[in-house]
């Protein structure tokens, strides 16, 4: 099992101005890929809430179904 570091610290990192061009596209690239696995998992899980969980953060079941639906890199 591997461990991400949140995309805002490899936001940080990149921001380094001593990083050569290919470890900041390197870093961005990971960060991204961060960014779409977080969105993935958390749609994953949102798919899988029961209605009455789904009523405590406000949406309902259709919503809940719409937002599951989308691709990891739409916002």
């Amino acid at each position: 099992m591997t461990r991400a570091m949140p995309a805002r610290s490899l936001m940080l990192l990149n921001a380094s101005p001593r990083l050569p061009l290919i470890a900041a596209l390197a870093v961005r690239f990971a960060a991204t890929v961060t960014t779409w696995e977080q969105r993935r998992r958390t749609r994953v899980n949102l798919s899988r809430l029961d209605d009455h969980l789904l009523a405590d953060v406000g949406l309902t079941r259709g919503q809940a179904r719409h937002e599951a639906r989308r691709r990891f890199w739409q916002l």
